[in-house]
This record gives C-alpha cells, structure tokens and sequence, in this order.
C-alpha cells in the first residue's frame, strides 16, 4: 500500500494560503509516499482576485494557457527538488459550476498535459458536466479524471444508470473516485456523509471491488496547520483491507 494523498491546494487556489513547497513538506513529515497537487483552474487561470473578481465585459472568461503551463511547470520544479523524499504528481481541479462567474474551466482551456485532473460538481443542474461524465473527461483529456467530493452511488442513481456497470465503464476509462477525507477550518469540520456510508456500505463496496473501479484519497488540504496526514493514512488502509485498490497502485 502507498499511502496516497491527490487532492490539494496552495495559493495558486484563491482559497489556498501555502506554497507548494510548504505543502508538499508537510507532507513529507507526515509519511505521505504519493502526493497530488490539485490546483483550482480558475486560481491558476486568473492569478489574481481582482481579475478574477472583474465584469466578464472587463476581464472575460478565458486565460492564457502560458497560466496553465506556468503552474504545471512550477509543481515540475517542486516534483525534481523532492524526488528523493515523495513521489509528486502535477494534477489540477477543474470546476464546472456554470451558475458562479467566470469559475468553470473555460471552453478552449488545454488541461490534457496534467497528470490527471480531478472534477468536482458533475452532479449539478447547472454544471459543464451536464451529467456525462464520461464526455467532460474526454474532453479534458488527462490520463486519469478524478471525481471530486461527490456522492457517486447518489449520482448514478440520478440518472437512471446500474452502479456497477457505471463503474466498470469508469474502471476503462481510468476514471476513479475520491473519497475525500477534508477535516479542517476551511470545511467547517465536517466529514463528508458518502464517505461515512461508503465505509458502512458492504453493496456499495462490492460493486467497487468487483467493477474493477479505483479509489483515491484526498484531504482536499487548503492550510497546512490543519493537515491530517494520520487521517489520510488511516483511511488508505481501510480502503486496501476492504480489497480496494487505490488508484495508481500497481
């Protein structure tokens, strides 16, 4: 088992306060093997709040993907300096809310170089996503899509579609799901119900097992005086003791 943490934010996240080179310590101390950071596209796209913050007549919807690459090469940069501690991937979150300005991943945005993306709000009305998940991750185009912080067994159901077929297509497809484990002051400390009941749920957790489907675990970190990296380790042990695989793992 490698213990696993793919979901993360620094200041290049308007809601991050951290460099990457903080966090990513912090993790190292915490016995964290296999680290993802997991920037907010609209953070990195725009820089600054006050672009972000403007009238979409004054500063539209859209940023250079030379933003894109700046980041992925400044996590690059970070990956090289700790190789010999943890192993670095260079991911990002791609928000899909359409009904809050300017913070969906723009339409010509190019995110396919990224080790893989993860995607929050596919189960919104008003989402990019429009309930095909399959299609947004194509259209991303990483090698691996996450799904962020969703309740999968309640999406599905949603829209009419078998759990296990479902996630057998998302197993293909390397599409996995998050479980993600967020304890802190930016999260009100609450825990994520899905999460709770995934772990309480023998069906659920059969139709994971036997669709073949990978699982990942992110504490969805925004400040490193409330990281847990106990909470993340304890929570990929359970996932490996149920006979889960983790995503990434041989």
């Amino acid at each position: 088992m490698m213990i696993q943490d793919l979901h993360s934010h620094t200041y290049y996240s308007f809601c991050g306060k951290d460099s990457p080179e903080t966090v990513v310590e912090a993790a190292i101390a915490g016995g964290i093997e296999l680290f993802g950071f997991t920037d907010h596209n609209h953070g990195i796209g725009f820089l600054r709040k006050d672009a972000y913050k403007a009238p979409e007549d004054v500063i539209p919807c859209s940023y250079d993907d030379r933003a894109l690459k700046r980041y992925y090469d400044h996590i690059n940069l970070v990956k090289e300096k700790y190789a010999d501690k943890i192993k670095i991937l260079r991911g990002i979150e791609i928000t899909a809310m359409l009904d809050k300005p300017k913070v969906a991943l723009p339409e010509g945005a190019d995110v396919s170089f990224f080790d893989y993306c993860l995607i929050e709000n596919p189960d919104y009305e008003n989402s990019l996503v429009k309930k095909d998940l399959f299609s947004f991750a194509e259209r991303c185009g990483c090698p691996y899509t996450g799904v962020a912080h969703t309740d999968m067994f309640k999406f599905i159901g949603s829209i009419g579609e078998d759990p296990y077929l479902y996630f057998k297509r998302m197993a293909e497809q390397n599409i996995f799901w998050e479980m993600n484990v967020s304890y802190d002051s930016i999260h009100k400390y609450r825990e994520h119900p899905y999460v709770l009941r995934f772990f309480e749920d023998k069906e659920q957790q059969a139709i994971i097992r036997e669709s073949g489907a990978r699982l990942s675990v992110g504490f969805d970190g925004h400040r490193i005086e409330d990281y847990l990296p106990d909470r993340v380790a304890n929570y990929c042990k359970k996932i490996t003791e149920i006979g889960i695989k983790l995503v990434f793992e041989e």
